[in-house]
Formats: structure tokens, C-alpha cells, sequence
């Protein structure tokens, strides 16, 4: 820390060189929990395990799947700020963690889980975040407007 600005040198290969010390970094999980549908409407369900409500048709959904949970226990990441190698051991996201080495804490988020489509006018490949229910897109290639559901 520079005693005379009160800032904090980050990890040499982060593109941001100084934070604040109240500064709060986030970091993403690389393991996502499986797709699942609603046994109700059918449509998709949010992507979280645990008791989860549909966004389609609001009924309340319990939802668990081991080997998610045991992979996230297990999952290995960078502390943001001096990049030491941590085990995660906690088996939901988000979650608050504390290195070990530098004492920076941090919140390990879910995985927003990315999806590729194809525009039916022009077939070039779009990536969105998959979200439940159906969505407008306007292709930016060729301005063609269509529909996605999921």
C-alpha cells in the first residue's frame, strides 16, 4: 500500500493497476450447474441449485445435483488481487471468501452461462447469456429481427 495516495499495487497482470482498499473484486466460477426445465411449463429454469422459483410460470422448484455441489467444494481459483492458487470448499455460489495469503476478500459468483445461436437470415454464429423464456434479437450483421426461446 502507498502510504501517500492510500492505494493498493494489484496483480502485475491485471489491466487495472491501482484499487482503493475498500474496493470489493468478484470472481466468476468456471463450473456451471446443468440445464434443467420446469416440470410444470416445461420452459428453462434459472441456473442455481436449491430451491429456485420458474420465471415462466412462478411455480417453486427444488433443485439439487451432487456432482455440481462436489465440483464447486473442490474448484480451484486465483485470489483477484495476488493471484495465489485457492480451493474454493464452499458448495454454493455466490459465496464470500478470504485468502489466505493476502486477506483480500471476495465474492465467487455463479457462472453465467453463454450460448451460441445462429441468425436465420444470414447464419452467423450470436453468443448471449441463456435466460429463461423468449427473446428478441436483432442481428447486428444483417439487421434481421427474430425470436429465441429457451
Amino acid at each position: 500500500m502507498n502510504k501517500f495516495t492510500g492505494l493498493q499495487a494489484n496483480n502485475p497482470k491485471s489491466k487495472k493497476r491501482w484499487t482503493t482498499m475498500d474496493e470489493h473484486f468478484t470472481v466468476e466460477s468456471r463450473i456451471a450447474p446443468p440445464a434443467l426445465t420446469c416440470p410444470k411449463c416445461n420452459g428453462l429454469l434459472p441456473s442455481a441449485l436449491g430451491e429456485i422459483q420458474c420465471e415462466l410460470c412462478g411455480a417453486n422448484v427444488r433443485t439439487d445435483h451432487e456432482p455440481t455441489r462436489t465440483k464447486w467444494m473442490k474448484e480451484k481459483l486465483s485470489c483477484p488481487s495476488c493471484s495465489k492458487v485457492l480451493i474454493a470448499g464452499v458448495d454454493h455460489r455466490p459465496a464470500e471468501l478470504r485468502c489466505g495469503g493476502c486477506g483480500v476478500q471476495f465474492t465467487l459468483e455463479a457462472k453465467v452461462v453463454r450460448v451460441e445461436i445462429e441468425c436465420p437470415s444470414c447464419h452467423r454464429g450470436l453468443r448471449m447469456r441463456q435466460r429463461p423464456g423468449q427473446r428478441t434479437i436483432n442481428c447486428p450483421a444483417c439487421d434481421t429481427t427474430f425470436k429465441v426461446r429457451f
